[in-house]
């Protein structure tokens, strides 16, 4: 594969990571349903843009309108408030880490899903590993000896849960054209979490220039342009290869909490990171595969 597409794979994986460092940032000023209707407001916004630039901006068919509200709720009205409601007792650090747990919880709810894929033994393994992982990451909230409250800790793997569902949802909507499904999710969400913030926490007040700036660069960039971005880039890599953002995304999450942020993490947290991306690996599966098969060469 060309070098540019791994260059692609490497800034969207650093980007997302990086979403938990601006959240951190926004919630200096605003409540965490404003960081949600901020963040899908001008991913919204982003994404027509870009349709009405390329000529490809339409209507929804009445009778998919239903599925792509619940696509919408469980994508993004529900996890990206999750994640700054959460991490306002949580660190980015923390929540970086749990957004990992993704694609663990893809397989875990797939195996139950009518028609899902259903488990095999590498990636049942990896669902262990995610879940002894996240045992791991709380394990010293629990005693009081980390910076994140447990019991936010474990409401926060309710994202990754909703990812799953999402996807699982996804295979309802497979004739409509993605950047066009992420326009209408994302204005759904707005719609929705719009009048929420503000019956729940008032009109937000910004007085900070680096709010203005997280605000921009969380929705137009990593929302809207992220995802224009990885739907032109999995027909050419593929979507297994994509996956490998999975990997690297907890990377920016947890260098820019530590060294920018101030944040700890201790060496039982640093091993449940490990533990969690061991689960990737087996959720995966590619590196076992490969090693079977050199393996076989050997022999």
């Amino acid at each position: 594969m060309a070098l540019r597409y791994w260059l692609c794979i490497f800034v969207l994986a650093m980007g997302w990571g990086a979403s938990f460092f601006f959240n951190e940032i926004l919630l200096r000023e605003l409540g965490p349903l404003s960081v949600g209707a901020g963040r899908v407001g001008m991913g919204a916004l982003g994404c027509w843009l870009w349709l009405f630039a390329t000529g490809r901006a339409g209507w929804v068919d009445r009778a998919s309108v239903s599925v792509l509200i619940i696509f919408a709720a469980f994508q993004y009205a529900i996890p990206l408030t999750v994640y700054p409601l959460t991490q306002q007792y949580i660190t980015s650090s923390a929540a970086g880490i749990v957004n990992a747990l993704t694609p663990v919880m893809v397989v875990l709810i797939s195996h139950f899903w009518p028609k899902g894929e259903k488990m095999t033994v590498m990636r049942s393994i990896g669902v262990l590993c995610g879940f002894l992982g996240i045992v791991l990451l709380a394990l010293p909230s629990f005693g009081g000896r980390a910076e994140s409250d447990p019991i936010a800790l474990l409401l926060t793997i309710s994202a990754p849960i909703c990812y799953a569902l999402a996807l699982n949802v996804l295979r309802k909507l497979d004739a409509m054209g993605r950047v066009r499904l992420t326009a209408w999710s994302l204005t759904f969400s707005a719609i929705v979490l719009c009048p929420m913030a503000v019956v729940q926490e008032g009109w937000p007040v910004i007085t900070q220039a680096e709010t203005w700036i997280a605000l921009v660069v969380i929705g137009f960039v990593l929302t809207s342009a992220a995802f224009i971005l990885l739907f032109w880039l999995i027909p050419i890599v593929g979507g297994t290869t994509a996956s490998t953002i999975t990997f690297i995304a907890p990377i920016s999450s947890v260098l820019l909490g530590v060294l920018v942020l101030n944040e700890t993490l201790l060496p039982i947290q640093l091993g449940g990171m490990a533990v969690i991306f061991v689960g990737l690996l087996f959720v995966d599966g590619r590196l076992f595969r490969r090693m079977r098969r050199q393996g076989g060469l050997a022999e």
